[in-house]
């Protein structure tokens, strides 16, 4: 069973081959991982609706805040012990 994306181009195609001894669920399986590990799930959902710049860049510096609050509550909780 061999995968590989032709040229490490970003555009072609994933492929995998499928090996009669690892079997059709095995190959899927690794279908799956290669298009989680190429974005591809991510890009898929991230063009399924338009969003304006503005609220891309509200949702970017509210998803900062969150992490950096996250970040100060780990380290106060664990200075306190």
């Amino acid at each position: 069973m061999s995968a590989h994306n032709h040229n490490n181009d970003p555009y072609s195609a994933i492929s995998v081959n499928i090996d009669e001894r690892a079997g059709v669920e095995r190959s899927l399986k690794k279908f799956k991982r290669m298009c989680e590990a190429f974005g591809v799930i991510r890009e898929y959902r991230k063009r399924q609706e338009y969003k304006k710049p503005s609220v891309k860049l509200k949702e970017k510096t509210q998803a900062a805040e969150k992490r950096r609050k996250k970040t100060a509550m780990k380290y106060t909780r664990t200075s306190k012990i």
